[in-house]
């Protein structure tokens, strides 16, 4: 079954995280990518994830698929209970996970009901096309990404920070582009989005 916890930002929902688990989090391990971060100067968001993760008991293991070998990738996905993927640049986030093949790995673990956290950026590349995501972040951050297809883990375009500052306005119009193009879901920084198989809740 597949389970996912898509957020705006990660630190402002930990308590509907533990909730929507359901198992003891002590010992817990976790494969934390970070890379969507890399082209950005505003990372903060990156060690705020890593500390609440920290804090709740499990096992953070940082995996940068932008320079990792595919020996370490393929490790450390598979041996971790979790899989986490950071807010940042969604194109270039597309582009290192095609690049890596890491887009095959993650995809295959999830069908096989391993648990996927996707903050900002690493929500949107789970919806069948991330080409939306241009209202919020620079594609030009990505030149070798040659397709805008998503992970098509699900079938809806999660839409994070509505109503949310810094990226109020840019969601706005995103939203108002897309609103009858695609089937849009869109959350605060303090709501999510729980996955479990075909059954789709905000929270």
């Amino acid at each position: 079954m597949i389970k996912m916890f898509l957020t705006s930002s990660l630190k402002d929902v930990v308590g509907l995280f533990k909730e929507f688990v359901e198992v003891d989090l002590k010992g817990k391990t976790l494969t934390f990518i970070p890379t969507a971060s890399v082209p950005e100067e505003v990372v903060h968001y990156i060690y705020t994830a890593k500390e609440e993760f920290k804090k709740l008991g499990i096992v953070v293991e940082e995996l940068d698929i932008s320079v990792a070998s595919k020996c370490e990738i393929k490790e450390k996905l598979e041996r971790n209970d979790f899989i986490y993927v950071s807010g940042g640049n969604t194109f270039f986030l597309l582009q290192e996970l095609r690049k890596s093949g890491v887009d095959e790995i993650i995809t295959e673990q999830v069908n096989s009901e391993k648990l996927y956290i996707g903050e900002s950026a690493g929500a949107i590349i789970t919806s069948p096309n991330i080409e939306y995501a241009k209202f919020l972040d620079d594609k030009e951050k990505a030149t070798e990404l040659k397709s805008l297809d998503g992970l098509n883990l699900i079938n809806f375009y999660p839409v994070p920070h509505f109503n949310s500052e810094p990226f109020k306005d840019e969601v706005f119009d995103l939203i108002a582009f897309y609103e009858f193009r695609i089937n849009l879901l869109h959350i605060s920084n303090s709501q999510v989005i729980q996955v479990e198989q075909n059954n789709i809740v905000v929270r």
